[in-house]
């Protein structure tokens, strides 16, 4: 099985999961979510208290800004050797974890959690290996993330890749042999997450998940599939966590030749698949602060001539700014998407007249900080999943912060951990 896992870009991992600790104050969101809400951050804060937490190994991006930064990544770094040398952690070896996720909505989110092979995973604009990036990488978002994993001797994943699998072969038969498999966890996750278990897979089943992967990666299937002769078949689409790993696949290519590369070389993340009909893809808004709003909306009508009020045929979005609502349209436009036309302007205002762009899931919390003096919101229309695969396989990736799985308390949390170095 080594030899066909290797083919995959995907594979068991020697899973690290905390034992005899409160596992609701132990896993939390992904770091890039509540970016503009301090206050979910002050209740996550009060909740763990001084309890083990992922809370105290990765930096919540709200917090990037502060000039303590530099401090709180080395006290990451200690408090990762710190909870290692206390024995916190319980080693599953050569493991994949089959996971339920009962969303916020009552939904069950089927995913596997493994390590990918960052030889195999590409995030460069002419990709065409295994593993592939969704969106545009921002390099000036990635160092900071490199700093965080550079000198960690752990990582906790937040990342979730897609396979596009209508015919349900990989996850969705595992569902019916949870009696077969050991429960590693089972709790509820803090600030409305919904719950979580997870499940050891026995080895024939680890079997059974590798070869059911390798045809969804097979050539011909692919080509077949999507109408073409000699593409190089995308497996895995990196759904979120796309500045992760590419931060991940940047300290890989730092570490080589020293004894760190092994375990630099692979990321733990999650797989989940495109076609179950718990993911949902939302819009991810925009709101930017520290702006006058109405000098903003109309060098938008300035920068696209033929653009109006109101909806109509072509590209329209929502604002909001001080309490009102409005549609602008955009007809004839350039950019495959809504989302393009809208962030082009909004990126070529910025450089010009100042601002910082925020990136919002929540139509309604769009709503609230556009209320703040300076500050105006856009409401996107979502993209349709079906379109995501054909749309990186023969356009590329899509712009930066397109869309989102599912809401922000429906993100990945933090829980497994996996050691990138290799001491201790």
């Amino acid at each position: 099985m080594t030899g066909l896992w290797s083919e995959l870009g995907f594979r068991p991992a020697d899973i690290l999961i905390p034992a005899g600790c409160d596992m609701s104050k132990w896993s939390v969101v992904a770091c890039d979510q509540f970016t503009s809400q301090p206050d979910y951050w002050d209740r996550v804060e009060e909740f763990v208290g001084d309890a083990p937490s992922t809370l105290r190994i990765t930096l919540p991006e709200i917090r990037l800004d502060r000039p303590d930064t530099e401090e709180r990544i080395d006290a990451i770094h200690r408090t990762m050797d710190e909870y290692l040398d206390r024995g916190l952690f319980t080693c599953y070896p050569d493991s994949l974890i089959y996971v339920e996720r009962r969303l916020s909505d009552g939904l069950i989110r089927p995913g596997l959690v493994g390590a990918v092979d960052l030889e195999q995973y590409d995030y460069s604009e002419d990709a065409n290996g295994l593993v592939r990036a969704t969106e545009a990488v921002v390099p000036k978002r990635l160092p900071p993330r490199i700093a965080v994993r550079r000198g960690s001797a752990l990582e906790l994943p937040h990342v979730l890749m897609l396979i596009d699998d209508p015919e349900k072969t990989v996850l969705e038969p595992l569902a019916a042999e949870k009696d077969r498999m050991r429960m590693v966890y089972h709790f509820d996750l803090m600030e409305r997450g919904g719950s979580i278990r997870g499940y050891l897979l026995p080895d024939d089943l680890k079997e059974r998940t590798a070869r059911a992967l390798a045809a969804l990666a097979d050539r011909d299937r692919f080509n077949e599939r999507f109408g073409t002769h000699d593409l190089d078949p995308l497996l895995f689409a990196v759904g979120d966590g796309n500045h992760s790993l590419a931060s991940a696949k940047e300290v890989y290519k730092s570490v080589k030749g020293t004894p760190d590369e092994p375990f630099a070389r692979f990321s733990l993340v999650e797989v989940g698949n495109l076609c179950d009909d718990s993911l949902v893809f939302d819009a991810i808004n925009r709101v930017v602060f520290d702006v006058d709003p109405e000098a903003l909306l109309r060098a938008l009508t300035e920068h696209y001539p033929n653009a109006y009020y109101g909806l109509g045929e072509g590209h329209s979005f929502t604002y909001c700014l001080g309490g009102e609502e409005g549609m602008i349209t955009i007809p004839d436009p350039e950019a495959e998407l809504p989302i393009a036309t809208l962030q082009n302007f909004l990126d070529h205002y910025t450089e010009e007249h100042g601002g910082r762009i925020d990136y919002i899931h929540g139509a309604n919390v769009v709503r609230s900080l556009s209320l703040q003096s300076g500050t105006i919101g856009f409401i996107l229309p979502s993209i349709d999943k079906e379109s995501l695969f054909r749309t990186v396989v023969f356009e590329g990736k899509l712009p930066r912060k397109t869309f989102s799985m599912g809401q922000a308390n429906d993100k990945r949390y933090y829980l497994e951990a996996r050691r990138i170095t290799a001491g201790g």
